[in-house]
Parts: structure tokens; C-alpha cells; sequence
């Protein structure tokens, strides 16, 4: 059942509305075809079929440039912090894909006159954003302060546990963009939205199998 988006998520209170509650947890998006819902953006655009959205769409490809961009920032620590090989591996992917997705969503926005974050997670994320009113699952200053602190197996468990908890954040947007009304169903949404939730649910699998490969995790 879908589930109201809260009204504070309105474009013009983006910022502010980084702070709504979260929806149900590990539920399956919908496989429902993207249709014209009223568009939030100019109505003077030559190809108004692409500027059909809702404020869920713009609230969860704003947020979600912030969640990469923390992501790829401490993907990014893998080669100075000692990481093993496989760990290496998943944050160089990491990095790559959501370095491109990030790019992908700016234009996105720009291309409907909407406020574009610039993607440096070093720049706090969000201007003026605070850490309460973060996207789910992305890492405190006291998680992202122990990771930068950790060197060789330490930081391998501390990433993979975190990145656990980072990736199950992203699907926690995706629950909430779909469980809004009419939101994922403009087409360059609905597509990316589906892609995030379904590499990020299958990351999980192959992170928490790595996090139990590691010294001193087995039976754990």
C-alpha cells in the first residue's frame, strides 16, 4: 500500500525536508509503467514530457547526490587506508558507478531549473544541512572520524559494515520514493530508482558475505 509523501518534501523546502520519516524497509518496487502525473517544473519547456515529476522525484535525486557522494568519499580511502584487494575492488566500482551517477542526477535537475548540489561530500553534504536531517543510512561524523581512523583489516570490517548500512539506506529512499504518490514514475526516475535498489540489495548480499569471509567474523 502506498504510503503518503510528507508535504515538507516540497521542492522549494528541499533542505529542510531531508528530515521526513522513512517507509518500510525491503519492500520491492513496484514494477508499474512511468505515466504524466502533473508536472512541479516549468510548464514552458519545449519536450514537456520529460518534465513530468513530483517533489518525491526531486526529493530522492537530490538526496540521493548527497548519499553517493558520501559514498564515493570514503570509497575513495580505500588505496590510503590499507584495504585488502576485494575491498579495493568494491570501492573502486563504487567510486566509478556512483561518481557517474552523480553526474547523471545534476543534470537531471539542471535540466528542470532546479538547485543542484554539487556532489563533495567534503562540503558537509547539504549546505546548512545538519547531521539529524541526513538521507538514511549515510555515516555520522563519529562513523565517518573511526573509518578515516582505521588502517588494513580494521578498516576492511569498519567499510564493509558501514557500507552495509549506507547501501540499506538507499533503499530505504527508494521505498520512500515509491511509496509516494506518483512518485518513480517519470521515466529517467523510475529507471535509475529501479538500478539503485536493485545493485544496491545485491551489494548488500556480496558485502555481508565478504564481512563474514574476514579473520575473526566467521560464526558471527
Amino acid at each position: 500500500m502506498k504510503t503518503p509523501f510528507p508535504s515538507a518534501c516540497a521542492a522549494a523546502l528541499l533542505v529542510a525536508a531531508f528530515g521526513c520519516a522513512g517507509a518500510t524497509h525491503g519492500s520491492q518496487p513496484p514494477a508499474a509503467e512511468p505515466r504524466a502525473i502533473g508536472s512541479t517544473g516549468s510548464a514552458a519547456q519545449a519536450d514537456s514530457s520529460r518534465m513530468h515529476f513530483t517533489d518525491a522525484d526531486v526529493y530522492f535525486m537530490t538526496g540521493m547526490i548527497s548519499h553517493h557522494a558520501q559514498a564515493v568519499l570514503i570509497a575513495g580511502w580505500a588505496g590510503s587506508h590499507g584495504a585488502s584487494p576485494s575491498v579495493h575492488t568494491l570501492c573502486d566500482r563504487i567510486v566509478v558507478a556512483q561518481h557517474d551517477e552523480i553526474v547523471m542526477m545534476q543534470r537531471w535537475l539542471r535540466d528542470r531549473h532546479l538547485p543542484v548540489p554539487d556532489g563533495d561530500a567534503s562540503h558537509d553534504n547539504m549546505p546548512g544541512m545538519p547531521h539529524s536531517m541526513m538521507m538514511p543510512g549515510m555515516l555520522s561524523p563519529a562513523q565517518l572520524a573511526q573509518l578515516d581512523s582505521a588502517r588494513g583489516s580494521d578498516f576492511d570490517r569498519l567499510f564493509l559494515t558501514f557500507m552495509i548500512q549506507h547501501h540499506r539506506g538507499a533503499v530505504t529512499m527508494v521505498n520512500q520514493l515509491f511509496g509516494s504518490p506518483g512518485g518513480g514514475e517519470e521515466e529517467v526516475v523510475f529507471k535509475f530508482a529501479s538500478d539503485v535498489y536493485a545493485d544496491q540489495t545485491t551489494e548488500i548480499t556480496r558485502m555481508e558475505r565478504m564481512l563474514m569471509g574476514l579473520p575473526g567474523e566467521s560464526g558471527q
